[in-house]
């Protein structure tokens, strides 16, 4: 799905995705693509940020609130660096800039798409320190709790928990988890952990490593 304000824009990459065999639908406004992803089943969003009648922040918002899944690519002509990561703290798989070039915007609509229609090479639940991580429902259990998780908070805490006993650098966080090979000199990290702390349990076992990043001790 297409959700872009501009037609022309629409209408570019929709023929383009087209003549790669994929079906598009397209929206020109937030509220439309929430009530479109209500009722379709969609593979993949590409995502203006700034539209009428709801953003793209505020569709990345009511996305995860809805604790809708489908991954999202976001259009940003916003060249603040802020912006675009708090696109990704919001849960977008992705940013393209704007203008970007439609090769690369097609090779990550591949990359994602195929990363959502990989065969799995792994068991499908990850155990570790009184947690039970579900891979396909990115979901969480603790004790007798099941607590659905956005999509940046599973990837923290599965990228933890597959590292266990190791200590991750914040670089290597940014990097792995949210795509950036810089740091942006934001919290988005310890502001991700909080929230799984919060969701989880307050001890959960990820150790803060000052100035350095974080270790999952459970066995």
């Amino acid at each position: 799905m297409v959700v872009d304000d501009e037609e022309r824009i629409r209408t570019f990459i929709t023929r383009s995705l087209a003549s790669e065999g994929h079906r598009v639908v397209t929206v020109s406004d937030g509220a439309s693509a929430l009530d479109r992803l209500a009722n379709e089943d969609v593979d993949l969003v590409l995502l203006d940020l700034a539209m009428p009648r709801g953003n793209g922040l505020s569709v990345l918002a009511a996305m995860r609130q809805r604790e809708d899944n489908t991954p999202v690519i976001v259009l940003s002509g916003v060249t603040d660096i802020a912006a675009r990561v708090q696109a990704l703290d919001h849960g977008a798989v992705d940013v393209v800039a704007k203008p970007f070039s439609i090769v690369e915007l097609l090779a990550r609509t591949r990359r994602h798409l195929g990363a959502r229609r990989a065969p799995r090479t792994e068991e499908r639940f990850l155990t570790a320190g009184g947690i039970r991580l579900d891979l396909d429902r990115r979901a969480a259990q603790v004790a007798d709790r099941v607590e659905s998780l956005t999509e940046r908070e599973f990837a923290l805490l599965a990228h933890l928990m597959r590292r266990r006993g190791d200590v991750c650098r914040r670089e290597e966080l940014l990097h792995d988890v949210w795509g950036l090979d810089f740091d942006p000199g934001t919290n988005v990290v310890e502001v991700c952990v909080r929230r799984l702390r919060n969701k989880l349990q307050p001890d959960l076992p990820i150790e803060t490593i000052r100035r350095v990043g974080y270790c999952f001790y459970g066995e």
